[in-house]
């Protein structure tokens, strides 16, 4: 099926993500016609064939969109969570292989990273944080 790489790249543009969610009807007819102009009229191409690989980039699409919302809610929850630990104490390990400790002065989001400021000057990302001490429940 000749076509359908030449339209599929066509509806992904260049940015790599399928847009296919966003195809009119139009835009599938024109598909459709497009594959069966270019197909050997002795040796026609199966017209299921094609709606089966459609409905499996579609499929891929929403799985590629719900696991980028996924992520988006994951990392929502991490600076949320981050931001609970203002004025706690803390001990992790550094990207340095460092262990460190600190009450958290700030919440900080470099990329995806969320990172905590500690009052001992460094920044311990929140992956690596393994003890969380609330000041106020120490005698």
């Amino acid at each position: 099926m000749s076509a359908i790489p030449s339209a599929a790249s066509s509806v992904a543009g260049n940015s790599g993500v399928n847009r296919f969610n966003e195809m009119s009807s139009e835009d599938f007819m024109q598909i459709i016609f497009t594959e069966l102009q270019q197909q050997d009229p002795f040796e026609p191409n199966d017209s299921s064939a094609l709606l089966d690989q459609l409905n499996s980039i579609r499929q891929i699409e929403s799985d590629i969109s719900m696991t980028e919302k996924l992520e988006n809610i994951v990392f929502q929850n991490q600076l949320s969570s981050a931001g609970n630990l203002l004025g706690k104490t803390v001990q992790g390990i550094l990207p340095t292989g460092d262990r460190t400790a600190g009450s958290v002065l700030s919440v900080l989001r470099e990329g995806d990273t969320v990172s905590l400021e500690l009052s001992s000057g460094y920044l311990l990302p929140m992956d690596n944080v393994e003890i969380i001490v609330d000041p106020s429940t120490l005698p």
